[in-house]
């Protein structure tokens, strides 16, 4: 039998990343990656009366009570996705900016900012977005590249505004209130959802021929077609109001918020006569390929964190990191969100956050920083990653959709300006913390 533990930690963190590296160029999946190098290092370096504790591990991660809520923020979104709620939604918007330079596209972040409220997941969100508003702003003859963006800027919201399900993971990986991840992230949020905002506002003022206004011919079209406001918005605020409100004033936990969300949804759908056999298989269907994933992705990259821990990896990474950074905190943090933001352009997010997290927080947490502060940071820079090419997920979700027209290298060139505007928040909520800790 073959030891590694001669070849030191060193050589092994190295022959690790190699493998891993070399194995996902094969096209392997990242859950079965994960797995096997955890398999070949635990046998490898401590034999096989050591599987019983990776698997313990792995135990651990999908036993968790909380873990319940991500399948019933995916199906809630699912039934989002099939049901006419965002569609009548984004029809009631139309007359928050129609008169307004460029405010179709500021509908189209609002309607986001409810949507991403709703659900926690991007994937569907962009979709329906891109369904919805980008035709509408280029038919009125909108930049397309504002366009683009907007839409797909505006449907990667979904990962920062509660109920992220981002943010669950990372409170399950981290061990911390996923309640507090929710207040925290709240208002960061809202910084972000308001610098696309004021950017699209600003670039329409200085540029009008980047978003022309409704012709008097369209705005009586919208006059005679105008949509019941009291069914586009009663349901999506009433499913928003029962799932926040419940667990920001503590009437109930995340898990039991996340049904309450589902019954919601299914109710609306009902009252609206839009539920069907059909739709709750779809979405019952959808949910299981999404939390599938999740789980695989969690099983692997547990058991690899776990033997890494075994072989003392996480003391090795923490030294590496404190010595590149000369010791000082901030060079410390620096050089995380360095990593992350390099891992997030290859890695799906849920691969980052399981492989990461357990090795960082305890380095964050030794140098005296908060670890709900720093979940809203990981998450911002998560949202960095669901727009940065070559792999931004939302990139795709919008290009599944968009006119054939539209090119993925043109989606990503589009994306440029909000990826410095996702820096320029992800830095505020660096230098003042306060804007994630405001409610401690």
């Amino acid at each position: 039998m073959f030891d590694l533990s001669a070849i030191g930690i060193g050589y092994a963190s190295l022959l690790m990343l190699v493998m891993m590296i070399g194995l996902l160029l094969t096209g392997m999946q990242l859950a079965f990656v994960t797995g096997f190098v955890a398999l070949f290092f635990t046998l490898g370096w401590f034999g096989v009366d050591a599987l019983p504790l990776i698997s313990s591990r792995m135990f651990s991660f999908v036993d968790g009570y909380i873990f319940l809520a991500v399948p019933m923020f995916v199906l809630m979104a699912a039934l989002l996705d099939r049901s006419g709620i965002a569609r009548d939604l984004f029809d009631a918007m139309k007359s928050v900016g129609r008169n307004v330079r460029g405010g179709v596209a500021v509908q189209t972040l609002l309607v986001a900012v409810l949507l991403a409220s709703m659900s926690g997941v991007i994937g569907g969100e962009t979709v329906l977005l891109g369904i919805l508003a980008l035709p509408q702003m280029l038919r009125l003859g909108y930049d397309r590249k504002l366009a683009i963006g907007t839409t797909c800027a505006g449907g990667a919201l979904g990962t920062m505004l509660p109920p992220s399900i981002v943010l669950i993971i990372y409170g399950l990986t981290a061990s911390v209130s996923i309640g507090d991840l929710f207040k925290a992230s709240f208002v960061p949020a809202l910084i972000l959802a308001l610098l696309y905002i004021a950017y699209v506002l600003i670039r329409s003022f200085l540029n009008p021929s980047l978003a022309p206004l409704p012709t008097k011919e369209e705005l009586a079209e919208d006059a005679l077609n105008r949509p019941s406001y009291f069914k586009a918005l009663f349901f999506p605020i009433l499913s928003v109001a029962v799932v926040l409100g419940s667990i920001y004033t503590g009437i109930a936990s995340v898990t039991e918020a996340s049904a309450l969300g589902v019954v919601g949804i299914m109710v609306s759908a009902i009252i609206r006569r839009e539920m069907n056999w059909n739709m709750l298989k779809e979405s019952a269907i959808a949910t299981m390929r999404t939390c599938g994933m999740i789980i695989w992705i969690g099983i692997g990259a547990t058991a690899l964190v776990g033997v890494y821990n075994l072989m003392g990896g996480i003391d090795f990474v923490e030294q590496t990191i404190l010595a590149l950074s000369g010791g000082h905190a901030m060079g410390t943090l620096l050089i995380m969100m360095v990593i992350l933001l390099v891992l997030g352009m290859f890695l799906d997010w849920v691969g980052v956050a399981l492989l990461t997290m357990p090795i960082f927080v305890p380095i964050i947490i030794n140098l005296g920083f908060d670890p709900i502060w720093f979940g809203v940071v990981f998450c911002m820079n998560m949202q960095v990653s669901f727009l940065s090419p070559p792999f931004g997920p939302a990139a795709f979700y919008l290009k599944s959709v968009a006119p054939k027209d539209i090119s993925l290298g043109e989606i990503f060139s589009s994306l440029l300006p909000f990826i410095g505007l996702q820096i320029v928040a992800l830095a505020l909520v660096i230098i003042f913390p306060q804007l994630a800790l405001w409610w401690q």
